[in-house]
């Protein structure tokens, strides 16, 4: 069998050799560029620990904080509840022969909603009316006989035992008048019933019966639904997290003002206060009820309408007032990027609170007055200079140091 010559083993052999060198080499560089780069501190959490300036002019918006007061608000899902609904059904059977409301009507206590036929009811009280007199008449003649009779026994002309018999004669008359009088006072109550009048002020729904039908008492649909409008209330859930503050602003002041919005959350449709607080937590959400009552003068509010809350737990007086725009947040916290009187710029750590619309409250790390970028923080490094071309959302043709802060902050 043929072999190949040795030189040219020997000359594989090292080509091969060089390239696998080369390789390892290739990695290694490779390798050592890799650490040298991830080595390097990143914007903007390094920001401030290398205290590098870069040469390029960042263009930013700035908006500066202001001091003002923070109010507080818990949000909740609430719904609409009426204080009183009252369906209306008939006390009496017979037929619906008048419907004096429209749907939708506001009504107030006693105003006449239908009528049923009251014939049947005037017939009865007419038989009551006649059986009464009849047994008032034979009273009266029970009571002529018993006062001859006690006259006859004082001349001992009839026995005493006669007298006595007519004396319970006249008890059984009275009685039977007593039960008469009840019977006429019935079937007026019975007329009355056939008018049906509303037993709450409010607004009537839609009609469950039409004119014409038999109406009964004991029909389970009733003829109306009359919801209390005004005022009306809301019940909402806020979590158990904020029960303890909640407690301690109910204990101090009952009074808490709630707002009413619409599903969207834009559109407020009434402002009420806190009427109750439930007592107990709901293990299956973790959240407490809350009842909250509105005037609805307006009648926005509805029944069984679901809305949003807003509940004023608290104020944030004389605070340190940012852009939300302007908070940014790494690894080390939250910070924001100040720009100082020579247009360059600084980290600051700061620590936020509340938040109310585009601003929110900074507790320490900031002063009322300061300059924060709130467009093109992305860009920035710790002491790069920047051209504030926006600010408090204000385009500035002049150069930063003549432009003035406003009264309002970024919003």
């Amino acid at each position: 069998m043929n072999q190949p010559p040795h030189d040219a083993i020997s000359s594989s052999d090292k080509a091969f050799n060089w390239q696998r060198l080369i390789g390892i080499l290739l990695i290694i560089v490779i390798v050592t560029a890799a650490v040298y780069y991830f080595r390097q501190p990143s914007a903007p959490n390094g920001a401030a620990k290398t205290g590098r300036s870069d040469n390029q002019v960042v263009s930013v918006g700035v908006a500066t904080s202001l001091q003002g007061d923070m109010p507080i608000y818990l949000n909740g899902l609430g719904t609409v509840t009426a204080l009183r609904t009252v369906t209306v059904h008939s006390r009496v059977d017979g037929e619906l022969i008048k419907v004096a409301f429209t749907e939708g009507q506001i009504v107030k206590q006693g105003d006449l909603l239908a009528e049923i036929d009251p014939r049947p009811f005037q017939v009865q009280l007419k038989q009551a009316e006649g059986q009464l007199l009849r047994d008032q008449a034979l009273l009266k003649n029970a009571h002529i006989d018993l006062d001859r009779y006690q006259t006859l026994q004082e001349q001992d002309s009839i026995a005493a035992q006669q007298t006595a018999t007519q004396q319970a004669l006249v008890k059984q008359y009275e009685g039977t008048v007593e039960m008469d009088q009840g019977l006429v006072d019935n079937a007026r109550l019975q007329l009355t019933y056939a008018h049906i009048t509303a037993p709450i002020s409010g607004r009537i729904g839609l009609r469950l019966v039409d004119q014409g039908n038999i109406v009964h008492a004991s029909d389970a649909g009733g003829m109306l639904v009359i919801t209390l409008t005004q005022p009306i209330s809301v019940i909402f859930t806020l979590p158990e997290d904020v029960v303890p503050a909640i407690m301690k602003r109910w204990h101090a002041e009952p009074n808490i003002i709630v707002e009413a919005y619409d599903r969207a959350g834009n559109h407020k449709l009434a402002t009420g206060k806190v009427l109750a607080v439930d007592n107990q937590i709901d293990t299956t959400t973790g959240t407490l009820k809350l009842k909250a009552q509105f005037d609805n003068e307006d009648r926005s509010l509805f029944a069984n309408q679901f809305v949003n809350i807003k509940m004023h737990l608290d104020t944030l007086k004389a605070a340190t007032l940012a852009a939300n725009a302007a908070i940014q947040r790494g690894v080390d916290g939250t910070f924001v990027y100040v720009v100082k009187e020579d247009n360059t710029v600084s980290v600051r750590p700061i620590k936020t609170g509340a938040t109310q619309g585009d601003n929110i409250a900074v507790l320490s790390g900031l002063s009322p007055g300061e300059k924060l970028v709130v467009d093109g923080a992305d860009k920035l490094r710790e002491g790069m200079t920047v051209n504030i071309v926006k600010l408090d959302n204000q385009a500035v043709n002049a150069p930063p140091s003549a432009s003035k802060p406003t009264d309002k902050p970024h919003s």
